[in-house]
Formats: C-alpha cells, structure tokens, sequence
C-alpha cells in the first residue's frame, strides 16, 4: 500500500482526505471501535470551547445551529459522518504497536499480529492515550485521577476535591464538581479568565477575522505566557463567590492530605490531575526521536505528523484547524510515495 494513517480521529480523518485528493490511496487504522478518535471517552459534559461555525472541518459544516456549541456525542456522531463521506478503507480495532524502517518505506506491526508495509505513514494519534501527571512529592492514600478519566460528578457527591490544573478542561470540570463537592484549583499561576463573547461575537470570530488561528507557534510564545479560560462569566462567578476557590499548588503529599504552599496540611478526598497530554506517539520508537518541521519528518523520508499541539498554528490540532496541516503534509508525501513505489515496484 502507498500509504498508512495511524489514528482515526479528527487528524487521521483528514490526513486520509487530503493524501487521497494528492492522489494516494490512504488505508487509516484505528484502535478503537469507531473512526471518532478519543472523543467518546471525554467527560460525559464536555461541549466544544468554539461555536460549531468555527468548528467544522472545512467542507464538512457541522449539523444544526452553527452558533452553538456541540456536545461531545454530536462531535462524536459528526466525526462518524465524515469518515463515512471519505471513501476510504478504515480498518478500526486495530492498534499499531510498532513501526520501523524497511525497504521503501516502513514496516508497521500492529497488536493483533499483522505486518503490513507501505511507503508513507502518518502518525494522527493525538495525544488523549498520553495523559501527562506531574510527579509529586509525597505520597497520597486518596484517590488520583486524570482528567481522562473523569466522567461526571455523581461519584464524587460530599467530597473535598482538589483538581489540578488551570486550563480550560480544569475550570470546566471543576465548576460542574462544585455542585455537589467542595471544590478547589489548585495551580501555579493565577486562573486567566477571557470573555467568550467580544463585541457581541464568539472570540472565535475574532481568531478567525484576525488571523490568530494561523499565527506560528514561535510568535505565539512570546504572547501567550498560559493557557487562556474561555468565560460566560459562570466561571467568573463561581471563583468570586466561593463556590469554588483557586490557591497555589500544593507542595506535597501526605496521606491523605496535600500540604498547601502556607504548611497547612488539608485531608482530600479525591485529586484530579488536569494536566493535560502528550504526544501519544510510542510506537513510533523504533524510528528514534520526533524530530519534525511543519509535520514533515527531517530524520525519516515519508514520514510525516498531523494534529501535534502547535505543529503549526494556534489550530493545529483542532478540529478547524487540523485541514491545513493535513494539507501540508500531503502534497510531499504523495510525491515521496509515488517515487518510493516506482523505485521499490511496490
């Protein structure tokens, strides 16, 4: 086969549309039961951060309202409904363990006992299989936990919680929690709260309008210390009155308790790492380090990488955003692989 797809979720969905116009004839294998990527396994009431408007992938609007907010099963049913548009061979259920180097191209194994070959390969595995939790000193006898693995707030009813994080995903999880447990963030610089509406309009019209989508991770550095909290004022709201409270992160473990940055020393019932991802990228370890420009391999022929946080632009790894890295990577790597298979007779 010319070319390989590891990930079936928004960023393999795409890289296959775009090689497959390049004139490839993508195979995408997916490990799970459907080409939605991690989307079912968010938290049960996760909604999109964007309007669906500036959501969709280009080409393919989102359903409905294009002012609202999708939950995560309308991303889910959405993502379905792409991949069943594509005309392409997806292969779900089937894990890739490993891929190294061969004759032409690369060797993929997957779990189930396959070897298959191709020219080209695409890593879009995201990075939801790589939840990231910091290692802290001390040791806790409560419960842990990473946002990946939380899903609603019932079974945490009466607690203390303290959830770590001062991202979206931690404000958004936090505040649902204050409900029905006390809750508090705990982070290392202040929560950034911006508006979600400026000027009467999402601020993702404002990214869109701008050009801020498209602005190069190195001049997003210099302006963006941390990561912003989109508000209603909800968010805003809980904070000041005390529904929910933010202190400095904790300095250690102790049994049951944290230990707060003033010696206090708090019992907690439950600790929820938002701490966000990494690149879920293991199998490719046979190939050595990731080492990339644009998603373009410099240390591998034929390799390439779509939906990497910032690979290219703010959007990068957004469903708005991911078309245009896709695109990127397709044109050389249609180019690599039709020489590739020429030279090799693949």
């Amino acid at each position: 086969m010319d070319t390989i797809v590891i990930g079936g979720g928004q960023s393999g969905l795409t890289a296959a549309r775009a090689l497959k116009n390049a004139g490839l004839s993508p195979v995408i294998l997916e490990a799970g039961e459907q080409p939605t990527g991690s989307w079912s396994r968010y938290y049960d009431s996760l909604t999109l951060f964007s309007p669906a408007r500036y959501s969709s992938i280009p080409g393919h609007p989102f359903p409905g309202d294009p002012d609202g907010y999708p939950h995560r099963d309308a991303v889910v049913a959405y993502l379905q409904d792409f991949a069943d548009s594509l005309g392409v061979e997806i292969r779900t259920g089937t894990r890739v363990t490993s891929v190294e180097a061969a004759q032409g191209g690369f060797a993929v194994h997957t779990a189930d006992g396959q070897l298959l070959h191709a020219a080209g390969v695409v890593a879009a595995t995201g990075s939801f299989g790589n939840p990231y939790v910091p290692d802290l000193p001390g040791a806790f006898t409560g419960r842990t936990l990473h946002a990946a693995d939380y899903r609603n707030p019932k079974e945490h009813a009466g607690q203390r919680i303290v959830v770590i994080g001062a991202g979206n995903s931690a404000v958004q999880i936090g505040y649902e929690l204050a409900e029905v447990a006390s809750v508090t963030l705990a982070t290392r610089y202040p929560v950034q709260l911006v508006p979600q509406l400026i000027g009467g309009k999402d601020i993702h019209h404002w990214h869109h309008t701008t050009g801020f989508d498209s602005l190069p991770p190195a001049w997003l550095a210099r302006i963006a210390q941390h990561t912003p909290v989109l508000d209603t004022g909800d968010y805003a709201a809980a904070l000041s009155d005390g529904r929910m409270d933010r202190r400095p992160m904790f300095t250690a473990f102790d049994g049951e308790a944290v230990v707060w940055s003033d010696g206090d020393r708090e019992p907690v019932d439950t600790v929820i790492f938002a701490t966000g991802y990494r690149p879920d990228l293991g199998y490719l370890a046979p190939l050595g380090p990731i080492e990339h420009v644009g998603g373009i391999s410099t240390t591998h022929p034929g390799l390439a990488y779509v939906g990497l946080e910032f690979q290219r632009s703010f959007a990068s790894n957004t469903l708005r955003g991911v078309t245009a890295d896709a695109e990127h990577i397709a044109t050389p790597l249609a180019a690599w692989a039709s020489g590739a298979l020429a030279a090799y007779g693949l």
